[in-house]
């Protein structure tokens, strides 16, 4: 089947639209735009110019998809958004396309749920099944692992990497990375303890998920200096690949792995 496009719709004949692509009444597809098969674009979206989206992917009304970046140093260079399949951009999300400073891409992996009003700023490289809840927002260059959650209401600085299977509780300011299956909770975020929920989810075995909980512990918690708990988890999990990813996570931070809430605080967490 071809595209159905409803007649008030502006589709420009210098974007490619796959098969069976419907788009909605009063919706805009600007120039150099590619739309893969089985999309929908709903009612008053916009996919803006050098967004390349995979298959059946759904815009709903009022999102803004590919917009140019909220950065002083743009300077209108050529740069793309590049979104996968199946995802779901809820009513009124922005995603922006990347600058020269970060590759010139920002990338959208499969399978992501992204809710109404969140902000994807540019050069942000997002994974597979990641949950962005109502309002969080993205600054730029910022990375999200598979799995991730963010609530809603959330803010994640720039430059910040959330890793797989990590968890943001909702109204929380990231201001550093967070690592992989952590709980990052707090308006100024710490960590809270390992995403048991998250890792039960996701399929990892009772084995694993101990180990990821002495990961835990032995970082965050005790008082062992930082490279001698990685050195001390590589050698009593080295058959883990959960601990392995954690340790090279926080080995390679640049901006530093969010510090755990004060003894007292972890305590009475709800979480």
């Amino acid at each position: 089947m071809s595209a159905l496009i409803h007649p008030t719709a502006f589709v420009s004949p210098k974007a490619e639209i796959g098969r069976n692509v419907s788009i909605g009444p009063c919706a805009m597809i600007e120039d150099d735009v590619f739309i893969g098969d089985d999309s929908q674009i709903h009612a008053f979206a916009s996919v803006k110019q050098y967004t390349r989206m995979g298959r059946e992917n759904i815009v709903h009304s009022y999102a803004m998809v590919g917009g140019t970046p909220q950065d002083l140093k743009f300077a209108g260079e050529r740069s793309t958004l590049e979104i996968g399949d199946r995802n779901c951009i809820r009513e009124f999300a922005t995603l922006h396309r990347g600058t020269e400073g970060g590759g010139g891409v920002t990338r959208i992996g499969t399978g992501n749920l992204i809710m109404a009003y969140c902000h994807v700023a540019h050069d942000c490289i997002l994974g597979n099944s990641i949950v962005m809840s109502n309002n969080a927002t993205l600054a730029g260059h910022v990375t999200l692992g598979d799995y991730a959650i963010v609530g809603g209401l959330s803010a994640v600085h720039q430059f910040c990497r959330v890793g797989r299977g990590a968890f943001i509780g909702g109204m929380t300011g990231v201001g550093q990375d967070v690592a992989p299956f952590m709980m990052a909770v707090g308006s100024r975020a710490g960590i809270h303890g390992p995403n048991l929920v998250g890792l039960r989810r996701m399929g990892l075995k009772t084995t694993s998920v101990a180990a990821v909980r002495s990961a835990f512990k032995l970082i965050w918690l005790s008082e062992m200096p930082r490279a001698e708990a990685l050195a001390k988890l590589e050698e009593d999990f080295a058959d883990v690949p959960e601990v392995a990813e954690i340790v090279e996570f926080v080995r390679t931070s640049q901006r530093g792995v969010l510090p755990a809430v004060r003894a007292s605080e972890l305590k009475e967490s709800p979480y």
